[in-house]
């Protein structure tokens, strides 16, 4: 879907000098604030902007003070991870 919003051109021109992409720049509010509201996950928010890696989508929330939804389920879910990698040979505890 292609969302299209009509701003004065004076009011663009100060936006752009200031955020530069404006386009990018909406992207980037919208997926925080679909991630804040818990609309979409990490997976969905890293795709929509592009990155490819969670590090790269970690450091972006970082910059901007989005704090990582991690609750017991996240927790539990990355134990077994570790237990499965360490059975596996891959990790060493």
């Amino acid at each position: 879907m292609k969302i299209t919003v009509e701003i004065p051109n004076a009011l663009a021109d100060e936006l752009e000098a200031k955020w530069g992409n404006l386009e990018r720049k909406l992207l980037e509010l919208w997926v925080i604030e679909a991630y804040r509201s818990e609309l979409i996950g990490g997976g969905k928010a890293r795709e929509l902007l592009g990155f490819s890696t969670r590090l790269e989508l970690d450091a972006f929330f970082k910059a901007r003070e989005v704090y990582l939804h991690y609750d017991i389920a996240d927790l539990e879910q990355d134990r077994q991870t570790v237990e499965q990698l360490s059975q596996e040979g891959k990790l060493k505890i």
